[in-house]
């Protein structure tokens, strides 16, 4: 069994021998090939819909794996207990869903030793909602399939995070908030290319916004104007 890259990159960041909890869980592609490739015991794989969830049944299923990965009918972690699990995945939901699913359940939130998120908006937000609630970012990765990009990141909690990172790295710029400080410093190639993009469809809207008049033309072109910057600065840090 192959994963896509996205799912492939979100694997590679969960770490060996943990309990994995699956929220979102889809086909349940991921715990599946997990305990296939001898990477973890054992996983719940989790989803508030039940067709998704019957999807992940017949898989495990098919992979006779029902003996180390159960299924369960969840809104968000709501159905866990506190350390059910060491790593929680959500991976490919909405950024704003993805805190909300963390701050409806902060006991069952805050009992994972490392938390692997792939938000698929609202990334630096996501971003800043972790740092306030107490973890700290051990990893990024990035990936370009199919026209889109990804980011994936590995958090864990705070105390952890400075056993292993014993500086203080949580005083972030604007740019790190935006683009994220790991990537940035591993000068990541697929950032470069997300960042050529926003460049291009950046120059795009000003183009366009020139052409108007309005107070509110300004303001977003004022807008606009500060998002480049921001994109250069990350540009100029990686290249």
């Amino acid at each position: 069994m192959q994963l896509s890259m996205r799912l492939q990159a979100v694997a590679d960041m969960v770490s060996r021998n943990h309990r994995v909890a699956d929220v979102g869980c889809d086909h349940a592609f991921l715990p599946v090939w997990l305990i296939q490739e001898n990477r973890i015991p054992s996983a719940i794989a989790m989803d508030v819909k039940k067709g998704p969830l019957s999807r992940a049944e017949e898989h495990i299923r098919a992979a006779s794996l029902e003996d180390k990965i159960e299924t369960r009918l969840s809104d968000g972690l709501k159905n866990l207990q506190p350390s059910e699990a060491d790593t929680l995945v959500i991976a490919g939901m909405g950024g704003i869903l993805l805190q909300k699913i963390l701050s409806d359940s902060p006991e069952v939130r805050d009992s994972f030793k490392e938390l692997i998120l792939q938000p698929q908006s609202d990334i630096p937000a996501v971003r800043r909602y972790m740092q306030k609630a107490g973890f700290g970012l051990m990893d990024e990765d990035m990936v370009l399939e199919d026209g889109k990009f990804y980011v994936i990141m590995k958090w864990v909690p705070r105390e952890l995070f400075r056993q292993k990172q014993p500086q203080d790295l949580f005083a972030w710029t604007p740019v790190e908030f935006q683009f994220g400080p790991v990537l940035l410093k591993k000068r990541h190639p697929v950032l470069l290319q997300f960042l050529a993009r926003e460049r291009r469809i950046h120059l795009e809207i000003l183009e366009a916004l020139n052409d108007g008049g309005s107070g509110r033309s300004e303001k977003r072109k004022e807008e606009i104007l500060n998002s480049l910057a921001l994109i250069d600065h990350a540009a100029e840090m990686i290249q």
